[in-house]
């Protein structure tokens, strides 16, 4: 069996590539868009002569660097990538964080003057998309993210999205959206999505405010622990979330293959 016997096909609807041997299928792929412009690709476990020209056929059609995530603990994944021309980008931690504020020292109090905190529900959707927009530009590998409007509606209400963990600070005098919190309804532990605030607004122990109103919700529901992932070059995240509580049980590495890789 050669190389030059493989042949790949895009697959539709979606994107989605399959490495055939006359009819058989050896191999597959799949990439996703994120809003900042990088592209994702997941590749199955496939045959060994499978894997270049399908990396060629994803790489040939966005055109673009290509992003990959494993967890740390999948040696086999961390292996194959690397075999690939793949080298790591960064690396995730995940953590659990308690809800009780016994534990966290997350009590509830007001906000600072000039500040409400409203849900998102309540929210102008156009002025928190450009207000998420705004936070992830200071997220490790989430620069240039710029939500187009309908896939942000789609992600912040879909059958995650929970109104009483998903809050936003407004500054009163301006309207302007200055801080948010969210916390996903998942199966199992929820998840914290974003804690963040914009630059001019820190430093007034807002970020705290926020996450003690929705680690209170989720106490009172019994729901004791929070997973999230911190990078682990996000040091006001790591600040700010590790003297919670918080636990590390695992991580993820994010790797990338420069566009015209080839083995």
């Amino acid at each position: 069996m050669t190389a030059s016997r493989v042949r790949v096909v895009r697959a539709s609807p979606g994107l989605v590539w399959r490495a055939l041997d006359g009819d058989d299928v050896i191999g597959a792929a799949s990439a996703f868009l994120r809003p900042d412009g990088r592209w994702f690709v997941h590749i199955d476990l496939c045959r060994d002569d499978s894997y270049e020209p399908l990396l060629a056929a994803v790489g040939e059609n966005t055109g673009s660097d290509l992003y990959a995530m494993a967890d740390e603990r999948d040696k086999q994944r961390l292996a194959l990538l690397g075999r690939l021309g793949f080298t790591v980008n960064r690396r995730e931690s995940l953590v659990v964080i308690p809800t009780d504020p016994q534990i966290t020292g997350l009590h509830v109090t007001d906000e600072p003057d000039g500040v409400v905190i409203i849900s998102a529900n309540d929210a102008y959707e156009d002025q928190l998309r450009l207000l998420d927009d705004a936070l992830r530009q200071d997220v490790p590998g989430s620069s240039g993210w710029k939500w187009d409007p309908g896939d942000f509606n789609e992600e912040t209400f879909g059958h995650q999205f929970d109104p009483a963990t998903y809050l936003v600070a407004v500054e009163v005098a301006s309207g302007e959206y200055i801080g948010l919190v969210r916390v996903w309804k998942r199966p199992g532990k929820p998840r914290l999505g974003l804690i963040g605030v914009l630059g001019p607004h820190r430093q007034q122990g807002l970020a705290r405010i926020l996450l003690a109103r929705v680690f209170r919700v989720l106490h009172q529901r019994g729901q004791a622990e929070v997973a999230a992932e911190i990078d682990e070059t996000n040091a006001p995240s790591r600040a700010l979330l590790l003297p919670l509580g918080a636990k590390v049980v695992g991580g993820f590495v994010e790797f990338i293959r420069p566009h015209g890789a080839a083995q």
